[in-house]
């Protein structure tokens, strides 16, 4: 009857009655702290840290899918499972590699040769240049640094050092630092022609002499030339055939940061490299349920669906090399407890919620796999949706939802639509937390994926805390209370957004450069990669509405292989690219599209 009533008076006062009516059934029910039980289980030891392919994972996905349907909530339409399963690069190790110094016995273990994790696999025998530390520092850095100023490496393999110069001026390290990665060494040398890249670490460097480890590399494409770094012995017999000069003096004379000392050929002498790198593929899976809409008081047509979701996979071991686990912690399972367990369980008390209610939209609630490789469920999720992503009204994501401190919760990404402020406020009247609105979407959570498909997104969050990626976060540092209130505001925004008649609209927000960020975001081009794809080249997931990529004339589906003259096989090439462009200056872009070689002038601006 309340309800009946509430639908004379003003629409917002009467939504705020039907949220405080609402909160107050929440409340009763979550009394018993809704969200431990789900938190309890995931953070279990038994799931081994849930990393993403691994049994702790599919482990917890089963556990999800009970959950899912204990609360009623069906397969997506069309659907056969709740299960979405998607492949993807789990690691990379060495298949073997080895070394031949002109005509000599191989090396060919671990210790002395090992492919570099983003390596091509292929022989390649040839001539030999050394290029120092084979360093290339665009002009645009208003410092002039090229290791290969004097040399021609076409058709040669390149020696370098790892690192950069050790006694460079400290004005400069961070220059030379953030330009000596050595994927980026790898493309430069592809750049001016060489056939492959020998690195290796020098005697006055930390880690002196050790092979460069072979940690997992995310993407799933190579970086167009074979890579592979050696020990100290196979470097110095290398330089055996360099007279009067050891790699210790040489390196001397380098690492005073002086650009004009040039690399050299090393006459006489010929390496035969065989790189294996061997890409391990595995499957995660989305699980993803679906809460039919149980009133027809918004029309079909009106973006039938409201989105939640939340990670729920995490660390395993910490082995990955994303762990902040201490010196006596680390092997161990980081359980994820509010990283993000506390996620999962905040969209499963809503939803358990929400089945209770009048809804005028179908909920979809979304739980992604790969988030901590690299946002690839939810990436996935948008590349391959099984509804139309431009039928989604909005979409609501928690991560790290269970350690609210003071009464504070943050609300990111509220500059996706104008509408979010006022249902914030409507919504949070009957729960009352002491809330930090901000307007950023580009955020390291799957966010991110649905904010770059022009969906409005919101995202929860209570903040950071010295539990996180260690295997100290478990479910006994929840506070449950908050967590339950967390998952209450959640339900009651959804199921606002869910009565609308009309949808919300999505405002494209302007990502702004942050402290400590590569000196490149500067320059805004409006691309927006697709950071999943394995093709050569870097394929566009999108491209922001009026910005310089689309006012060339690129769009969703392009394939940029060259830009600004250099040449572009995957998105780490791409974005260093980005670091030699001026704003106002024109720069060609060379693209695929429906398998023709197009090219557009593109005009950078300033963010």
């Amino acid at each position: 009857m309340l309800l009946m009533m509430s639908q004379k008076l003003n629409p917002v006062l009467g939504s705020c009655l039907t949220c405080i009516l609402l909160s107050a059934v929440l409340a009763a029910q979550g009394a018993n702290q809704r969200t431990r039980p789900y938190v309890e289980a995931l953070a279990a030891d038994a799931l081994e840290g849930r990393l993403t392919g691994t049994t702790g994972a599919h482990q917890a996905a089963d556990y999800i899918i009970e959950q899912l349907r204990s609360i009623g909530a069906e397969s997506l339409p069309g659907q056969q499972d709740y299960r979405l399963p998607f492949e993807f690069t789990a690691g990379v190790s060495d298949g073997g590699s080895s070394l031949v110094i002109t005509n000599g016995a191989p090396w060919q273990t671990a210790e002395v040769v090992q492919g570099l994790s983003f390596s091509d696999s292929a022989v390649v025998q040839g001539e030999v240049v050394f290029a120092g530390y084979g360093l290339v520092v665009p002009e645009a850095q208003e410092f002039s640094y090229d290791s290969y100023a004097t040399l021609n490496v076409e058709g040669k393999i390149v020696l370098l050092l790892r690192y950069f110069p050790e006694d460079v001026e400290q004005a400069y390290r961070g220059i030379l630092a953030r330009y000596s990665g050595l994927r980026y060494k790898a493309m430069a040398a592809r750049q001016r022609g060489a056939t492959a890249v020998v690195v290796v670490t020098g005697p006055r460097s930390p880690n002196a002499g050790q092979t460069v480890p072979m940690t997992f590399d995310t993407a799933i494409a190579g970086s167009g030339i074979v890579a592979a770094s050696v020990n100290g012995a196979v470097a110095d017999a290398i330089f055996e055939h360099v007279p009067n000069q050891t790699l210790d003096s040489i390196q001397a004379e380098l690492d005073t940061g002086n650009p004009h000392i040039a690399g050299f050929a090393i006459d006489g002498l010929e390496l035969t490299l065989d790189v294996t790198v061997t890409r391990e593929t595995l499957t995660g899976n989305n699980v993803v349920g679906y809460l039919p809409p149980s009133s027809s008081r918004v029309a079909p047509e009106a973006k039938p669906y409201v989105m939640y979701g939340a990670h729920y996979d995490h660390l395993g071991y910490g082995m990955q090399g994303n762990s902040l686990a201490r010196q006596n912690e680390h092997g161990a399972i980081h359980n994820g407890a509010d990283d993000n367990a506390s996620g999962v369980a905040a969209v499963l008390a809503a939803g358990a919620w929400l089945v209770e209610q009048e809804l005028g939209r179908g909920i979809i609630l979304a739980f992604w796999s790969g988030e901590e490789l690299g946002l690839l469920g939810s990436s996935e999720f948008v590349k391959n949706a099984p509804v139309p992503i431009e039928q989604i009204s909005a979409y609501l994501n928690f991560d790290m939802v269970g350690r609210a401190r003071n009464n504070r919760l943050s609300l990111q990404a509220v500059g996706t639509s104008r509408a979010w402020r006022g249902l914030i406020e409507q919504s949070n009247v009957p729960v009352g937390f002491n809330v930090a609105l901000q307007d950023d979407p580009y955020l390291p959570t799957d966010v991110m994926s649905l904010n770059a498909a022009s969906v409005p997104s919101l995202n929860f969050f209570t903040g950071n805390h010295e539990d996180y990626h260690r295997p100290t976060d478990d479910a006994e540092t929840i506070n449950y209370d908050d967590l339950d209130r967390v998952a209450r505001l959640g339900a009651l925004i959804g199921r606002n957004v869910a009565l609308r008649g009309a949808p919300l609209e999505f405002v494209q927000v302007e990502q702004v450069a942050q402290q400590g960020q590569r000196a490149s975001v500067r320059v805004f081009t409006g691309t927006i990669p697709d950071y999943t794809s394995d093709i050569e080249g870097l394929l566009l997931g999108g491209v922001i509405e009026g910005g310089p990529a689309a006012v060339a004339g690129l769009q969703q589906g392009d394939v940029i292989v060259e830009f600004a003259g250099q040449s572009i096989t995957n998105i780490y090439d791409y974005t260093y690219a980005l670091d030699a462009v001026k704003v106002g200056e024109e720069l060609t872009v060379v693209f695929i599209r429906d398998g023709e070689r197009l090219q557009v002038t593109l005009t950078p601006t300033a963010r």
